[in-house]
């Protein structure tokens, strides 16, 4: 029942920008949280970002200063735009809530930032 889809992954060179889309559906979107996570070859999947439904934002050291996330509950979809990219950046991007106590994720979408 919950769904979400990302987009707007891609080949990018170092110190470009790249807008994702998390497209949601089979939830109330406007009550819930929503994080963007990213998983690197090799390494532990961690959190890039979050937004309440207040539209309260939180980011992970790695991100800041660089990364932006918004949300649009009109059209249940949350965004992270990223900019100054570097190759570090490079992994699988996902986005996910809790919702009745279960943790749910997108199918991600791939970032990889390279010369």
């Amino acid at each position: 029942q919950v769904q979400f889809v990302e987009s707007g992954g891609g080949l990018v060179q170092p110190g470009g920008s790249l807008r994702l889309s998390c497209a949601t559906s089979g939830m109330t979107f406007s009550g819930y949280t929503m994080g963007w996570y990213r998983q690197a070859p090799g390494k532990q999947r961690e959190l890039v970002a979050s937004v309440t439904s207040n539209g309260n934002t939180n980011y992970a050291d790695s991100g800041k200063g660089r990364f932006t996330i918004s949300r649009d509950n009109a059209k249940k979809t949350v965004f992270l735009q990223m900019n100054s990219l570097k190759p570090e950046d490079t992994a699988v991007y996902y986005c996910s809530t809790v919702v009745l106590g279960k943790r749910y994720w997108g199918q991600g979408t791939q970032v990889t930032v390279s010369s």
